[in-house]
């Protein structure tokens, strides 16, 4: 009988030894398990995109609001309309008063809060909040 060396001697786990994935059954679960993260990343994306189109879609009303905006004040010396895009709307600089892309309406502060600004144009962004972090200007 050979004699075992003192170095060879280990203590293996079950989940550790060769063809433990096969007895586990772990080997059928692969495929779901792959497939369950391909979901989970293709849902991410989705999710990152449907938010990026509608920051697009709401920069694109600001900038239809903000040229009827500037036609205004072209037309009467400088003055933001006192009903604010409700009123471009009724006179013609808009077809309609414009919202953003989750249904709310847009933000006109005549003067603009910043010094230099005539006036500012935003939305709320995605959540609402006024003044949130994820404004669109």
């Amino acid at each position: 009988m050979a004699r075992r060396r003192l170095g060879e001697r280990t203590v293996f786990l079950p989940w550790e030894r060769q063809g433990a994935l096969r007895r586990l059954g772990l080997r059928r679960a692969r495929p779901l398990v792959v497939a369950a993260l391909f979901a989970a990343a293709l849902g991410g994306l989705w999710a990152r995109e449907r938010q990026r189109s509608g920051v697009r879609a709401t920069r694109a009303a600001i900038l239809v609001a903000r040229r009827a905006l500037d036609t205004y004040r072209a037309d009467h010396e400088g003055q933001c309309p006192p009903g604010g895009l409700d009123e471009l709307a009724q006179r013609g600089y808009l077809a309609q008063a414009s919202g953003d892309a989750w249904g709310r309406p847009l933000r006109l502060s005549c003067p603009g809060r910043r010094s230099g600004k005539a006036y500012d144009l935003l939305s709320d962004g995605p959540d609402g909040e006024p003044g949130g972090l994820d404004r669109v200007e």
